[in-house]
């Protein structure tokens, strides 16, 4: 079982893409924007983000990049969760750090295929690690060559 937030500002893609979660044994809420999810990020963290790009206020978009550079949320799994359909929509998602992207309408098996596959992938890793430890981690393990490629 995961804890996901859905960030979505229509109501009810939220509310069904939260039901078919949590039939599926995931601990599930939502909200229909990028600052109260990152309100509610920053309270309780889940296990995985659903987020929508084009939202009223803070694009979906944006608060990824922000949750890229923070110490806390760096390693927060994202999965963009919308209607934009373009190649260069996801490319752009995914050079953000997006870890998968959804497009909407969106296949109810499907969306908990890609939650699964998250789940597999961050296997027996902690929930987070904060950046510093990561680092100290890796440099401890890879040598100077991982210190100069992060340079």
């Amino acid at each position: 079982m995961a804890r996901i937030l859905i960030a979505d500002d229509d109501e009810l893609v939220a509310e069904l893409a939260s039901e078919v979660l949590i039939d599926a044994g995931h601990a599930c809420g939502w909200v229909t924007s990028a600052e109260e999810a990152f309100a509610c990020i920053k309270r309780k963290r889940p296990d995985i983000l659903l987020l929508d790009h084009a939202m009223p206020g803070e694009t979906g978009l944006t608060l990824l990049r922000r949750l890229r550079r923070s110490e806390r949320f760096y390693d927060l799994p994202v999965i963009m969760f919308t209607a934009m359909n373009g190649a260069a929509d996801e490319a752009q998602a995914n050079y953000a750090g997006a870890q998968d992207f959804i497009r909407k309408p969106f296949d109810p098996a499907l969306l908990v295929r890609r939650v699964g596959r998250i789940i597999t992938a961050r296997g027996n890793r902690p929930r987070h690690v904060d950046l510093r430890t990561a680092l100290a981690i890796d440099g401890q393990n890879e040598g100077p060559a991982l210190r100069r490629r992060m340079i």
